[in-house]
C-alpha cells in the first residue's frame, strides 16, 4: 500500500482508439468531475487492477444519464466483441483511382 504523499510519475501520450460514444461518455464524466480524461482513465484502471469498483453510486447514476444522452447501449457483455466499421476516406479512394499521385 502507498501512503498519502504525492507520487511523481512520467506520463506518455498515447493514440488509443475507442468506440465513439464510449469516449463521449468518458469525456463528459471527466468534465463533470473536473478532471482530465487521462486522470479519469488512470483512476478506473488502478481501481480495476485492485478489484475495486471505481465509481460511487452518484457517479454510476451520472454515467447512466450520460449513456442515455449519447445513445450508448453497450455494457460489459460487449467487451472483446466490438468490431470496427471500416470506412474509406475520400482521400484514400482518390489515391486508388490515381495511384501515380500517391506520395
Amino acid at each position: 500500500m502507498i501512503d498519502d504523499a504525492e507520487l511523481f510519475i512520467e506520463r506518455v501520450q498515447t493514440g488509443v482508439r475507442m468506440e465513439k460514444r464510449l469516449l463521449k461518455v468518458l469525456k463528459a464524466l471527466a468534465e463533470y468531475h473536473d478532471m482530465s480524461l487521462g486522470d479519469l482513465l488512470e483512476g478506473i484502471v488502478l481501481h480495476a487492477f485492485d478489484g475495486k469498483v471505481p465509481f460511487s453510486e452518484e457517479s454510476l447514476k451520472r454515467i447512466h444519464d450520460l449513456k442515455r444522452f449519447y445513445a450508448l447501449d453497450l455494457d460489459s457483455s460487449a467487451s472483446h466483441r466490438l468490431k470496427e466499421i471500416k470506412r474509406h476516406s475520400q482521400h484514400s479512394s482518390l489515391n486508388k483511382k490515381n495511384p501515380e499521385k500517391k506520395k
